[in-house]
């Protein structure tokens, strides 16, 4: 069986032959479900693999707890989008709410968007979702942000580029 290897593969492996049962240990201590270690386990070297540069680290396992710990972020971030939709969902009555089908497409695009509003820093996110959820204007944005109107702009449109990348790919 062939298989494509990236240049630091070779790395990733001793990485992992290394340091993944002390890695799942230490994620195991920090996620409930055991399950969900192993697959965070595995999702932190599958993102090493990824990436287009590598180098060996000088403290491997601090290295591999702070790309864990980005992913066990991302996790506790997605589990809470999630139960805060379903959350308000229970507020609606039952004969309003979405099939379990729907329901489940609907929490894929809270995460997709998710995803997409991850990749802006933490004002520009916040200024995106004041404008797009909660209908609050520049000046407003600006106020509670303690920024100026330009930058709110500014973050504005680093969010519609987010969108437009999502829907239609990157800008050529």
């Amino acid at each position: 069986m062939s298989s494509v290897q990236n240049p630091h593969s070779e790395l990733v492996g001793a990485l992992y032959r290394d340091h993944r049962g002390w890695l799942l240990a230490w994620l195991r201590r920090n996620v409930a479900c055991p399950s969900r270690a192993e697959d965070l386990s595995q999702d932190t070297f599958m993102r090493l693999l990824g990436r287009d540069e590598l180098r060996e680290p000088r403290e491997p396992r601090a290295f591999l707890v702070a790309i864990a710990k980005g992913l066990l972020f991302d996790y506790f971030r997605r589990a809470a989008l999630e139960q805060a939709y379903l959350t308000e969902l229970m507020l609606l009555p039952e004969s309003e709410h979405p099939s379990p089908l729907e329901q489940q497409l609907i929490l894929e695009d809270l995460k997709a968007i998710d995803r997409l509003l991850g990749k802006l820093s933490s004002k520009a996110r916040a200024a995106f979702l004041y404008n797009r959820l909660d209908g609050m204007g520049h000046a407003q944005i600006a106020q509670r942000l303690g920024v100026s109107v330009p930058r709110v702009r500014q973050y504005l449109a680093q969010g519609i580029r987010q969108c437009y990348i999502a829907l239609y790919g990157e800008p050529q």
